[in-house]
């Protein structure tokens, strides 16, 4: 292994940026020197990178993916989907529990890391999915039986899903709140899509329209909001540490953020699509905008980007979810798959806004407020925290886990030019402004 010497670069921290040179070699950051006034010190290297003018994170992680294998290898694999998240800048991916079969028992957790082992660039962990109480059974054994626990090591948590998603991994009445007891019990997080099915399947009854803004309707806001009610109820009684999955709606954002300052062990996530489309993007989109939860009017995405700016939004996440074009067409559009691809387009649209630009064609009438460092908090800090990855900083004798951004880089998104494996993305033909240079472990 060769070392690398990246010069002149700008290391993004909470505490402030600074720049510097840093040294690798056999994959560990051996030396890092703080520019000053002062002399320079002089590093010498197999490789040299000239990082002037350019931003340097640690590997970004998205901690919502659906890689789709599995089961799903027509829509993607572990091994395009992870291509498509290290060109994105994303070296960690959470993958949901959501394939055939799921990862809902010990042999399928195995399975899917065995899988893993193959994929080199990306650092893949898993969610183990919980719908019938024999898969808690499997949960407990997991962490009980010393011989599983490096199986128990990659798991980053357990994925509820309050209502039908793709893969109708719905928990069936009465799991939830063992779910929550046993995640309380082993302390591990409680992933939840937060949708009620009572609203849900009501709505989807009444509804006799057959054009795509219908599923607004059918899965609409107080759905997402009642379900937070619940689930919000579940921790509290269990002591258990929930967090909201792509939360979308602006009551949803003021319930964590109740939930936050009574003290509750309270996190959340916000998706892209949910900051940057809305219902308006219907007319364009079609079924290439459809996902649960759905698109929301105006309102609700300008309520995210304020809980991103004041800090009750916790993490970014793109809930990857490719599908084929094919299974996207058909025909009525209510009957498409819910899901957009999204791991690769996530920190270009979050660099745009930190430029100081708005990537969507259409103007916004408010511009919202992010920092470079606010992008390191949502897509690196705050999702190694909560989910336990144990990723390393920026610092001397750690694994060198990089990302080299060119914040003034433009260029423009088209889905043909993109890795994932479904070839299309709901950003098509959007300006966007920062790109990851370099992105690897050394």
């Amino acid at each position: 292994m060769t070392s690398l010497l990246i010069r002149g670069g700008t290391i993004v921290r909470p505490t402030g940026d600074e720049r510097a040179d840093l040294l690798v070699d056999e994959g560990i950051i051996r030396e890092i020197f703080i520019r000053t006034t002062g002399q320079q010190k002089l590093l010498a290297a197999d490789q040299t990178i000239d990082a002037n003018g350019q931003l340097l994170f640690p590997g970004f992680i998205d901690c919502h993916v659906h890689l789709r294998e599995p089961g799903m290898e027509q829509k993607g694999t572990m091994e395009t989907e992870s291509q498509s998240a290290v060109c994105g800048g994303v070296t960690t991916v959470c993958d949901m529990p959501n394939t055939n079969p799921p990862t809902v028992s010990v042999a399928a957790l195995r399975e899917k890391i065995r899988i893993a082992e193959n994929v080199a660039a990306c650092d893949i962990r898993f969610f183990f999915g919980v719908t019938q109480s024999e898969h808690l059974q499997e949960l407990q054994r997991m962490y009980a039986d010393p011989s599983l626990s490096s199986l128990a090591g990659r798991c980053c948590g357990v994925k509820l899903y309050i209502d039908h998603s793709t893969g109708n991994q719905k928990a069936a009445q009465g799991v939830a709140e063992e779910a929550f007891r046993v995640c309380a019990d082993t302390r591990l997080p409680l992933v939840a899509h937060c949708e009620d099915p009572v609203l849900n399947a009501r709505a989807a009854k009444l509804n006799t329209r057959d054009d795509i803004s219908a599923h607004s309707q059918i899965r609409a806001p107080e759905s997402e909001q009642r379900a937070i009610v619940t689930a919000v109820e579940l921790a509290k009684r269990f002591g258990t540490h929930l967090h909201v999955a792509h939360l979308s709606t602006r009551r949803g954002l003021e319930l964590v953020g109740q939930a936050k300052k009574d003290g509750l062990a309270i996190t959340c996530e916000v998706a892209p699509h949910h900051l940057f489309l809305s219902t308006e993007d219907y007319a364009t989109l079609g079924a290439l905008g459809k996902m649960n939860p759905p698109l929301r009017t105006p309102e609700h995405s300008e309520a995210l980007w304020e809980g991103v700016e004041n800090g009750t939004v916790d993490c970014m996440a793109s809930d990857h979810a490719p599908h084929t074009l094919e299974e996207k067409q058909v025909l009525p559009a209510l009957t498409a798959p819910s899901g957009v691809p999204g791991v690769e387009t996530m920190i270009p649209l979050l660099l745009t806004v930190a430029a100081g630009r708005w990537p969507h064609p259409r103007p916004r009438p408010f511009q919202p407020k992010l920092k470079y460092a606010d992008i390191r908090r949502l897509c690196f800090d705050n999702p190694n925290r909560i989910f336990s990855l144990r990723q390393t900083m920026i610092e001397q004798g750690t694994a060198a886990n990089l990302v080299l951004v060119h914040p003034g880089e433009e260029w423009e998104i088209h889905g043909a030019e993109l890795h994932s494996k479904c070839g299309w993305t709901p950003y098509e033909g959007w300006r966007v402004t920062g790109r990851a240079t370099v992105v690897g472990r050394w």
